[in-house]
């Protein structure tokens, strides 16, 4: 089968990808190892109002799948907090596993063909086009790749591309109905509980959920446990007698934009090029908007509109110079006596409501 683009990982990011490359005329198979697009999910789902703004494929998202956050309490060690907010400003939680089911079907209505249950394994350079066996017996032969598949990226191994080395790690219950203050997206600071990170707590949709993430190096996480936050924030934040709906955790990337994201007619994008923020681990914003530039990059190529996109398309992409900065400081120097201390004063909230907010923030509170 030829194909002109494929896209592997029905990610943000390889969904936008595969959406963008089909409205401008390009045949577009995504190849996806999981039976379900939202299994096994690394994200709390949080979108931010950037994204909102900048997407309009979210303009026609259900309502139903999502539920706005107006704001941030953001608590010290010593459970102190302030409250943070930004005129206009809010974040999307979202029902992530049937964001991304509806994100599949609706670009199967583009004309996306969409393989769940396939592993991408391999890819060789023919010449005029990659050839890509499956373990089905057929393969594919595709002019364009495209890697969306995730921090632990195949195509990354399989065409030699930079991979991910710097992680946080984390782990989130889902509740039915865990008691906290409902509009705000909860986030408790402690170096001892969560080094490098931070613990959360929002309620989501038709859910509550409650994470914990640490710094970690290399690809394999260690068990991180819960308890011990539900424990500290039990009388701001409880699911009470509760047990767990669901239970997710992985590995998120935190070192930044990778080296090498390209080569001749194949890129990465969103967590396969490390396409996260060192400090906070969003990365749905950037995946959908770089994912959907990538789809419409390599559909101008294929017309003959423009050169590979390996060669010109990547310097696009965020290098989180601050950011990296930014990380590399907390890794070192994070101090709960500092946060203790500092955190309700109007410089201390000022980062803070640059870090969440970003240019939006009201930094005259």
């Amino acid at each position: 089968m030829k194909v002109d683009l494929l896209i592997v990982g029905a990610s943000f990011a390889g969904l936008a990808c595969a959406r963008a490359a089909a409205l401008a005329g390009l045949s577009v198979v995504v190849l996806e190892k999981k039976s379900n697009s939202g299994a096994k999910l690394h994200t709390t789902g949080i979108i931010v109002k950037d994204a909102v703004d900048s997407t309009p494929w979210l303009a026609e998202v259900p309502p139903a799948l999502v539920r706005r956050i107006e704001g941030v309490r953001l608590y010290a060690p010593n459970m102190r907090h302030v409250d943070l907010h930004a005129p206009g400003y809010y974040f999307w939680a979202t029902d992530t596993a049937a964001m991304l089911a509806w994100m599949v079907e609706d670009v199967r209505r583009c004309g996306v063909e969409v393989r769940l249950d396939t592993l991408f394994d391999q890819a060789q350079w023919a010449g005029t086009a990659w050839q890509v066996p499956l373990a089905t017996g057929d393969a594919l032969e595709a002019r364009f790749i495209v890697g969306a598949d995730g921090p632990h990226s195949r195509v990354a191994k399989a065409l030699g591309l930079s991979r991910n080395t710097e992680f946080l790690y984390g782990v989130e219950h889902e509740y039915r109905d865990a008691l906290l203050e409902p509009d705000l997206l909860h986030c408790f600071i402690d170096r001892q509980l969560a080094p490098g990170y931070i613990g959360w707590a929002l309620n989501g949709v038709g859910m509550s959920q409650i994470g914990i993430a640490r710094r970690m190096t290399g690809r394999k996480g260690t068990p991180l446990r819960l308890d011990p936050l539900l424990a500290k924030i039990s009388n701001v934040v409880s699911p009470g007698d509760e047990v767990p709906l669901a239970i997710r955790a992985g590995m998120i990337p935190c070192g930044g934009v990778l080296p090498v994201v390209a080569r001749e007619r194949a890129l990465l994008v969103g967590d396969a090029a490390g396409m996260v923020s060192p400090v906070t681990a969003g990365g749905i914003r950037t995946a959908l908007q770089h994912g959907e530039s990538a789809g419409d990059a390599v559909a101008r190529f294929i017309r003959g509109e423009a050169d590979d996109p390996s060669t010109w398309f990547v310097r696009s992409y965020p290098r989180f110079r601050i950011k990296r900065a930014l990380r590399w400081a907390f890794d070192h120097f994070q101090n709960d006596w500092v946060f203790n201390h500092l955190l309700a004063t109007s410089t201390m909230r000022r980062a803070a409501e640059r870090v969440y907010f970003h240019r939006k923030g009201d930094t005259s509170a």
